[in-house]
C-alpha cells in the first residue's frame, strides 16, 4: 500500500457492508448530435431541433459524428484506460414514447473505452476506483407531464444527443466514497473539456446501484437508483436506499432487483420497474452503421492534446509549492481554479509562496466568492492582483492582518494592493525606533501585565503585544514587536 492510500477502515452499518457501483451519463460537448446534424443547444422550444434522423423517419440513415469518438478517446486516456480501436454500435431495443425508433443506438460489445481507473480523495487517504467501461450512445427525448391537462407531451430535442456512459466497478463501500467518485469523474470530464457537466440541464446524470451483504459473502441483490442529478440528491438517495434494504433484510425479507426513483420531498425511493438485464434489450449490431476503426494516429493526436491531468497537477503542487495533499485536492477541484492558483503563485513571487497563496485562495478569496454568490470568472479581484497583494505580505510592506483590510478594499474597488496601500496609508511600520517607542509606552502603562509575564504567564505577554498592535493601529510588524518586546522586558 502506498503512503497516500486510504487506510483500511470499517464501513459496516449494523454489520452490513454496502456495495455501490455507479453509471454516469455525461453529455459530450459537441455542437451537433451523435448521428445527425441537429443542434445540441439546451433550452430551445420543444421539437425545434429534431431532424428526420432523430425522428426515425423511413429511409434516413445515421452518420457518426467523428468528434464524439475523439472525445471518448480523450476520456479513456484521462482514466488510463484501454482504448479499443475496433468497436461497433448496437441497437438496444425497448419501447418508450420518448424513443421514436423503438431502440437506442448504443455500444454493447467492444466499447471504445475499456478498463481504467480513477483515484478519489477521502478523509483518510486515496482510494482507487475501477472503471469497467465507457461507451458511446444516443440520448432519448423527454416526456413532459405537467404542461397539458390529462395528457403528456414528448420533446425530442434531446433525442440523439451524444452521451458517454461511464460504468464503474462495484468498488465503493460507503456513500462518501460514491459521492467522491462521482465528483472526481465530474471534475475530470470538465477538466478535459469533453462535457460542461451541467447537472441542472441534464448534462451529467447518475444511476447508483446499491446492495448490502454480510462481510465476506457474495454480493447481494442490487437496486438501481435512476437519474440522480445533484450531489445532494445522490447522497440522500443512497442513504435512504441503504436504510430501506437493511430494514427488509433484517426482517427476513428479500430484495427484488429493480429500478427505483428517489423522491426528495418524501425522502423515499419507490419502485419504477423490474431491473432489466442485457438480454432483455436484445442487443444486435446496428446494420446502418459501419464498425468504428480508430487509427493509431487518432489516439496519439488525442494524447498530445491532453492537458495536464488533475492527478499529475496535484502531485506537482505538493512537490513544487509545498502544499498539503488536501490543499492540492481542493485547488484542483476545477481546472479554472487550478489555473487561477498558479497565476497567484507566480504573481506573489514564485514557488516559495505556494503555501501562503494556497491559504489565501482557499480561504479569504473563496469565502468572498461564496458570500457574493459569484463564479470565479466574475471575481473583481484577478489572480494577478491577489498575487500582487501576497507579494506585499512577503516583503513585509503589510502584515497578514492588514492584508485582510487591503483585500476587502480591493474587492470593493477593483484596485491593486499597491494602490490601496498608498491611498489608505496601510503600509506596515518596520522602523525599529518607532516600534520601540510604542512598546515602551505600553510597558509603562501596563506594569501589572509585565510582572505577570515575568512570573511565567504567557497570556500576559500576548496581551502586551495586542496593546502594541492596537496602539500602532495594526501597522507594527508582529515579528518585530515580539522580538523587541522580549528584549525590552529583559
Amino acid at each position: 500500500m502506498s503512503k497516500n492510500a486510504a487506510k483500511p477502515k470499517s464501513n459496516l452499518i449494523d454489520g452490513w457492508e454496502v456495495v455501490i457501483g455507479i453509471e454516469i451519463h455525461t453529455q459530450l460537448a459537441t455542437n451537433t448530435k451523435i448521428f445527425s446534424g441537429s443542434s445540441t443547444i439546451f433550452g430551445n422550444d420543444p421539437n425545434t431541433q429534431a431532424s428526420l434522423v432523430d425522428l426515425a423517419m423511413p429511409g434516413v440513415l445515421p452518420v457518426l459524428n467523428k468528434e464524439v469518438v475523439d472525445l471518448a478517446i480523450r476520456f479513456g486516456l484521462g482514466i488510463d484506460a484501454y482504448i479499443d480501436q475496433a468497436s461497433v454500435f448496437a441497437r438496444k431495443n425497448y419501447f418508450y414514447p420518448d424513443s421514436p425508433k423503438g431502440y437506442q443506438i448504443s455500444q454493447m460489445d467492444n466499447p471504445i473505452v475499456g478498463l481504467g481507473h480513477i483515484d478519489i480523495q477521502l478523509e483518510d487517504g486515496i482510494k482507487r476506483i475501477g472503471v469497467t467501461r465507457a461507451h458511446l450512445e444516443e440520448d432519448a427525448g423527454k416526456s413532459i407531464h405537467d404542461q397539458f391537462e390529462g395528457m403528456s407531451g414528448i420533446d425530442l430535442n434531446r433525442a440523439g444527443t451524444p452521451l458517454l456512459e461511464i460504468v464503474s466497478e462495484p468498488d465503493m463501500r460507503s456513500v462518501e466514497e460514491a459521492v467522491a467518485y462521482i465528483k472526481a469523474i465530474h471534475t475530470l470530464v470538465r477538466w478535459l473539456g469533453i462535457s460542461d457537466g451541467n447537472m441542472a440541464e441534464g448534462s451529467f446524470r447518475c444511476d447508483c446501484n446499491v446492495s448490502l451483504r454480510r462481510p465476506g459473502n457474495e454480493f447481494g441483490t442490487r437496486c438501481e437508483l435512476k437519474n440522480l442529478n445533484s450531489f445532494r440528491f445522490i447522497e440522500q438517495a443512497i442513504n435512504v436506499e441503504i436504510e430501506r434494504q437493511m430494514d427488509i433484510l433484517e426482517d427476513g425479507g428479500k430484495i427484488d432487483q429493480e429500478t427505483r426513483l428517489f423522491d426528495p420531498v418524501k425522502m423515499e425511493t419507490r419502485s419504477m420497474r423490474s431491473k432489466e438485464e442485457a438480454n432483455d434489450y436484445r442487443y444486435f449490431p446496428d446494420p446502418d452503421l459501419l464498425p468504428v476503426i480508430i487509427a493509431d494516429a487518432q489516439v496519439e493526436a488525442a494524447r498530445a492534446a491532453l492537458p495536464e491531468l488533475p492527478k499529475a497537477r496535484r502531485e506537482r503542487f505538493v512537490a513544487d509549492f509545498g502544499v498539503t495533499e488536501y490543499d492540492a485536492h481542493v485547488l484542483t477541484l476545477t481546472r479554472e481554479l487550478s489555473d487561477f492558483y498558479e497565476v497567484v503563485v507566480k504573481a506573489s513571487g514564485g514557488a516559495a509562496q505556494g503555501k501562503v497563496a494556497a491559504n489565501w485562495v482557499m480561504g479569504e478569496f473563496s469565502g468572498a466568492l461564496n458570500k457574493a454568490g459569484l463564479d470565479l470568472a466574475d471575481s473583481p479581484v484577478s489572480a494577478e492582483k491577489l498575487g500582487g497583494m501576497i507579494a506585499r505580505i512577503v516583503d513585509n510592506t503589510i502584515s497578514g492582518k492588514i492584508a485582510k483590510q487591503v483585500f476587502g478594499f480591493m474587492w470593493e474597488e477593483g484596485k491593486t494592493a499597491d494602490e490601496i496601500i498608498a491611498e489608505k496609508g496601510l503600509k506596515q511600520e518596520t522602523d525599529t525606533g518607532a516600534i520601540e517607542a510604542i512598546i515602551k509606552e505600553v510597558l509603562a502603562a501596563n506594569e501589572k501585565m509585565v510582572e505577570e509575564f515575568k512570573a511565567g504567564k504567557e497570556k500576559a505577554f500576548n496581551g502586551l503585544v495586542g496593546q502594541v498592535m492596537k496602539a500602532s493601529r495594526g501597522k507594527a510588524n508582529p515579528a518585530q514587536v515580539n522580538e523587541l518586546m522580549k528584549k525590552l522586558i529583559g
